[in-house]
């Protein structure tokens, strides 16, 4: 089959899944995942038709999907994909460039510029900074902590990437206790070690305790959240990131889905004095909802980013704004094209009215539950929901409903040592009446289960 007749059917396949996508079941049935097993193929020794690998992977794998690209999904903050950002992921597809440098890109080079450039208007950043496109906030924030720790060496005499670690001052790190694993996980692939991290104690929103924090000096690297991952609260950024400037200390803010609220006129406040820290990283696959995988490592002085992350060779030098020098990869796809086109598409209100709406939402479905007698245990300040019911066995209970039930689907968590689930509202499909009917499942379950 001729290559433009198999992307047209896979463009025909591709169609259908995203009409069909709010009538599918949130999460796939027994009998579809049982399914799967027709994929455990022996290897052929004759290849097979593209026609008919196309169509396996459609009859087999599209009903065994997440509809996370629908209205009624609701966990994990994962973001629908908007129709601009998803076409401008299939062009840059067909274009195929390895988007490392403007030689081997001039259009991507451009774009993500221009992407960058927005990112920052929007989220009002410093405009100087250095926006590095890559998979996700883990690799993103591996980079940011990276250049952190460079930093801070260097502003004592020591050369890390010429000299690397052994012999090196100890750079002191300090999370919240309620730190994403994430940010844990950059931390250990980064050789902190865990157990040698600070965990600065938090109050019962999951925000370090600034009175509790413990003593900085230009030794430290200090992790804030903007978004907690259970209750969506922030650090208090206005009053800890001075003292901690004021100390010397490097701050970054892990804002993989909380960075947002910075878009958003009425939720900003959240965010008071962010600006003042040295890195962000923040999701494009979460609330701007482009498709998965696309995150950023924003840095304010773009020198640090590129200092442990350039990969110049002699047949392949770049500037140091090029994306292979700030970024993990050197081979790598223009993650930034779709952030530009869902920027660009949804303009600063189009951002701000997604934003506030799917806050609303949340707010909504918080009040409705604390109607019906379910435990909200939080302030739902962003739009993330943390829920009990009566008691733990009631809470497991629930939860397993709603996932069986087909029509929506959030996840557990645990919060303060007990089950809780968690209702997040982030993507783009989900209107009033797609909260109108997870209430009314919820209500018909009720809070004893």
């Amino acid at each position: 089959m001729k290559e433009l007749e198999l992307l047209e059917q896979a463009d025909s396949r591709a169609r259908r899944y995203v009409a069909e996508v709010e009538q599918r079941r949130v999460f796939p049935a027994a009998e579809q995942i049982a399914a799967l097993t027709g994929f455990a193929e022996d290897l052929p020794d004759q290849g097979r038709p593209g026609a008919e690998t196309l169509a396996l992977m459609d009859d087999l794998g599209s009903p065994a999907t997440v509809a996370s690209n629908g209205p009624n999904y609701f966990g994990f903050v994962i973001g629908a994909s908007l129709p601009v950002a998803a076409a401008a992921e299939r062009l840059a597809i067909a274009w195929d460039q390895c988007a490392s440098t403007q030689d081997g890109s001039p259009a991507a080079y451009a774009i993500e510029r221009q992407a960058g450039r927005w990112l920052l208007e929007i989220l009002d950043l410093p405009r100087n900074s250095a926006v590095a496109f890559g998979t996700s906030a883990t690799a993103c924030g591996l980079s940011a902590l990276a250049a952190a720790r460079a930093d801070i060496l260097a502003r004592q005499g020591w050369d890390v990437v010429n000299d690397g670690l052994q012999g090196a001052p100890e750079v002191k790190v300090v999370v919240p206790a309620s730190t994403h694993v994430t940010v844990r996980k950059a931390l250990q692939v980064l050789g902190f070690g865990w157990n040698r991290v600070t965990k600065a104690p938090v109050d019962d929103k999951g925000r370090i305790l600034p009175d509790q924090l413990p003593q900085m000096d230009a030794n430290t690297l200090l992790v804030l959240q903007a978004g907690e991952v259970n209750t969506g609260e922030f650090d208090l950024f206005a009053d800890i990131i001075p003292r901690a400037k004021a100390a010397g200390a490097w701050v970054h803010v892990d804002g993989a889905f909380g960075l947002w609220a910075r878009a958003a006129p009425e939720l900003q406040p959240l965010t008071q004095g962010i600006e003042g820290a040295d890195s962000w990283t923040t999701d494009g696959h979460k609330w701007l909802n482009t498709p998965y995988d696309g995150a950023m490592a924003i840095c304010r002085n773009p020198q640090a980013l590129a200092r442990v992350m350039n990969s110049d060779a002699a047949y392949s030098t770049a500037s140091a704004d090029a994306q292979k020098n700030l970024t993990l990869e050197f081979s790598r796809r223009a993650r930034g094209i779709p952030i530009w086109a869902a920027l660009r598409t949804l303009g600063r209100q189009g951002v701000a009215e997604m934003v506030t709406r799917h806050h609303l939402q949340a707010q909504r479905i918080g009040a409705a539950l604390r109607e019906e007698g379910f435990e909200v245990l939080n302030r739902v300040v962003l739009n993330q929901v943390l829920v009990r019911g009566v008691d733990d066995a009631a809470t497991h209970s629930i939860l397993q409903q709603v996932q069986d039930s087909g029509t929506s689907w959030f996840g557990g968590s645990v919060w303060q040592g007990r089950p809780a689930f968690r209702i997040s509202l982030s993507s783009f499909r989900t209107e009033d009446r797609h909260v109108d009917q997870l209430i009314a499942l919820l209500r018909q379950i009720g809070p004893k289960g």
